[in-house]
C-alpha cells in the first residue's frame, strides 16, 4: 500500500502540465533564480545537490552562478527530459542528473555539497511536499557550514472572509442561490480549499503557526505543529475562514541587503501554491478589535506521510489566554498594551506636573 501511494507521488510529477505551472509561476522561479545569482560568489566553484530537480532549471541556474559540480536528483522519469534540457543549455558536463530517490543516492568518494538547493513546498508548505527528502540529504551530503536554499520557512494563518463562497451566490443572474452555496461549502468541510484571496479578505492580525529551520530541525519535530491563538479583527466583517499561506527565506552570504524571500500571502503576487483556507460551518459577524480565539494543530498523516492532517477548535475568547501585548478591545488588553506603551507612565507624569492654581482669598 505504501509503496503504491510512493510510486503514485513520484509519477504525478511525470505530468509535464505540473512543471509547466512550477515554471510559470514568476514569484517562485524569479525567486530562486535572483537567491542563486545574488549568492554567486559563494556559489562559484562549489558542489551543488538539487533535490528533485524537475526539469533542471535550479541545477542551470547553480551552473550559471559559477558551481562547478551540480548533482540533479530526480526519482520520477521526468529525469530523463532533464538531462536533455541540460544538454540544450551545455551545462551537461557539470550537471549530473541521478535518476533516484535521494534517500538512495550514494555519491562517488562520499562527497560531501557545500548548497542543497530544493524546490519542495507544497500547499499551505507541508502538503505532499519533500521536506523529508531534503532533511535527508542534508544529514547525508551536506558540509559543515554549506547551505540550504531556502534555508527557513514560516507558515501563517488569519481569520477571513470568503466571498467567492458567500455573498456572490446572493444574486445568480436574478436568482438567489444561497441554498446551493451552504452545500457547497458544506462539501468542502472534509479538506482546505486551495484558492486566491485578496488582501481586504483578511479579516484579523496575522499570526504565526510555526517556523522551521532547515539548518537546524529534526525530522521527527516535522510530525506535529499545534498552536493557540487570540487575534484581533482588524475591521467589521463577515468570518467565514482560516486563511493560511507560507512564505521562504533564502540564504544571504554577502551580508548586504535583505535576503530573498518568496512569499505566497494573498497582499503578495499569486503563485501556484495560492493559499488553503479552512471553511468555517457557519459564519460569524464580527466588529473592529473583536478578539477572534481559535487552536489549529497540523500532524503527519500515519499512512501518508507527505502528507498532513489540519484540525481546528474554534475557542471561546473570554476564557483563553491572550498574547501580550494584545490589540483587542477587552478591557483588560486596553490596559496592559497603554501600560506597556509608556502611555500610562505619561499620564501619571502630566498629572504630576500640573501645578495648583493660586487660592483668590490668599
Amino acid at each position: 500500500m505504501e509503496s503504491t501511494i510512493q510510486n503514485d507521488y513520484f509519477t504525478s510529477y511525470e505530468d509535464l502540465e505540473v512543471h509547466k505551472l512550477m515554471i510559470e509561476d514568476s514569484p517562485r522561479t524569479e525567486a530562486y533564480k535572483e537567491a542563486i545569482s545574488e549568492n554567486k560568489d559563494f556559489f562559484k566553484d562549489k558542489v551543488v545537490m538539487d533535490v528533485g530537480c524537475g526539469t533542471g532549471i535550479l541545477s542551470i541556474f547553480c551552473a550559471q552562478a559559477g558551481a562547478k559540480k551540480v548533482y540533479a536528483v530526480e526519482a520520477s522519469n521526468l529525469a530523463n527530459l532533464a538531462k536533455e534540457i541540460i544538454k540544450e543549455n551545455k551545462f551537461e558536463d557539470i550537471i549530473e542528473v541521478i535518476h533516484s530517490k535521494v534517500e538512495d543516492v550514494v555519491l562517488p568518494e562520499d562527497t560531501k555539497v557545500d548548497a542543497i538547493v530544493s524546490e519542495w513546498m507544497g500547499f499551505y508548505l507541508l502538503h505532499e511536499g519533500m521536506l523529508n527528502s531534503v532533511l535527508v540529504a542534508r544529514d547525508k551530503f551536506l558540509n559543515e557550514g554549506g547551505h540550504i536554499f531556502p534555508e527557513s520557512a514560516t507558515i501563517y494563518v488569519a481569520p477571513c472572509s470568503l466571498p467567492s463562497l458567500y455573498t456572490q451566490w446572493d444574486d445568480v443572474h436574478g436568482v438567489s442561490m444561497a441554498t446551493f452555496a451552504k452545500q457547497l461549502r458544506t462539501s468542502k468541510g472534509n479538506k482546505p480549499e486551495i484558492m486566491t484571496l485578496d488582501e481586504e479578505d483578511i479579516l484579523a492580525d496575522t499570526v504565526t503557526l510555526c517556523t522551521i529551520n532547515l539548518k537546524e530541525d529534526k525530522l521527527e519535530s516535522l510530525d506535529k505543529f499545534s498552536s493557540q491563538h487570540v487575534t484581533a479583527a482588524k475591521r467589521e466583517g463577515l468570518y467565514q475562514g482560516l486563511c493560511i499561506w507560507f512564505d521562504c527565506v533564502f540564504p544571504n552570504t554577502t551580508g548586504e541587503g535583505a535576503p530573498v524571500k518568496l512569499d505566497t500571502s494573498p497582499n503578495s503576487p499569486p503563485t501556484h501554491w495560492k493559499q488553503a483556507v479552512i471553511v468555517l460551518p457557519e459564519e460569524q459577524e464580527i466588529e473592529e478589535d473583536e478578539p477572534i480565539a481559535f487552536k489549529m494543530e497540523i500532524s503527519r498523516d500515519q499512512i501518508h506521510d507527505r502528507r498532513y492532517i489540519i484540525e481546528v477548535d474554534l475557542l471561546d475568547p473570554e476564557t483563553t489566554e491572550h498574547p501580550v501585548p494584545c490589540c483587542c478591545r477587552t478591557l483588560k488588553c486596553i490596559l496592559i498594551k497603554t501600560y506597556m506603551d509608556g502611555s500610562f507612565f505619561k499620564a501619571l507624569m502630566q498629572d504630576d506636573n500640573i501645578e495648583e492654581e493660586p487660592d483668590e482669598n490668599d
